[in-house]
């Protein structure tokens, strides 16, 4: 049954676990979920869970509940080298909220490279918005077709499908292979989903700097998604946005400034590459 991402449903599905990973949990909580990972691998693969932040301290990167050694096993990044003052801007979306043109013309001008992670129904409804994406050097990243718990989905075949129809619908309508950049729905994975991404192809694409901006009917202010924003900027840093969000699509400019201002350049998910 293919889902229609309404903004009542997208609330209904994202907000709890978004205000989970995006609300930096505690560093006790942090820890004792890192203190769980166990098995041959040093973390139980088939055992569910939310992505979540600690921040420590501000412009510093935060502590996942996962770490950049055990993600990078499989292909999974949340962050990119701290040493670098370097920045990927992502954004997701299930709707189209009407923003992205906005969106899309700031990062045009400011010659900024970005990943849209889509569920495959909005490639389906918005098909000129997918192509000018393209055209204008922007990678089109797989959120899956249908926006379910992927950590509930044990089987391969399963887990495939919800990936597969998304690259047959971008294929359909840009004429081209889809690059293979995957962010699971909600933040919610397992281990065995990201083995099974791997075998599949797929970079995983987490995020390290990220914060409340998915209600459409309460919206930031441009101050506090400034104050939210700019403080835990690090190096090296996934930002992860909605663009159904119009205090993203106003303040965007200003944060590309601001981040350029500071000397961060920004680079594009087809960069992330294993630390030495």
């Amino acid at each position: 049954m293919l889902v229609d991402f309404n903004k009542r449903k997208l609330k209904k599905i994202c907000i709890p676990i978004l205000a989970a990973a995006v609300a930096v949990g505690g560093y006790a909580g942090t820890k004792i979920y890192q203190n769980q990972l166990r098995s041959e691998h040093g973390y139980p693969v088939s055992a569910p869970a939310n992505w979540g932040l600690s921040f420590q301290r501000e412009g510093q990167l935060p502590i996942g509940n996962a770490s950049v050694s055990e993600l990078a096993k499989y292909n999974a990044y949340y962050c990119a080298d701290a040493r670098k003052k370097e920045l990927y801007l992502t954004f997701d979306a299930g709707f189209e909220n009407g923003c992205t043109d906005e969106i899309l013309d700031v990062l045009k001008k400011e010659k900024v490279p970005a990943a849209f992670f889509l569920v495959g129904t909005y490639i389906e409804k918005n098909p000129e918005l997918v192509k000018r994406m393209v055209d204008e050097g922007h990678i089109v990243g797989n959120h899956t077709w249908s926006h379910p718990d992927m950590s509930a989905i044990s089987g391969k075949d399963a887990f495939s499908r919800e990936l597969s129809k998304v690259e047959d619908m971008y294929k359909s309508i840009t004429g081209k292979e889809m690059q293979k950049y995957y962010r699971p729905p909600q933040g919610k994975f397992s281990f065995d989903n990201l083995a099974m991404a791997k075998e599949l192809g797929y970079t995983t694409v987490f995020w390290s700097l990220a914060y409340v901006d998915w209600y459409v009917d309460d919206q930031p202010t441009r101050e506090e998604a400034l104050q939210k924003l700019l403080p835990r900027t690090h190096n090296g840093a996934i930002i992860l946005l909605h663009s159904t969000s119009k205090t993203n699509a106003k303040v965007l400019d200003e944060l590309i400034q601001n981040w350029k201002t500071e000397g961060y350049k920004f680079k594009s998910v087809t960069e992330l590459k294993p630390l030495s």
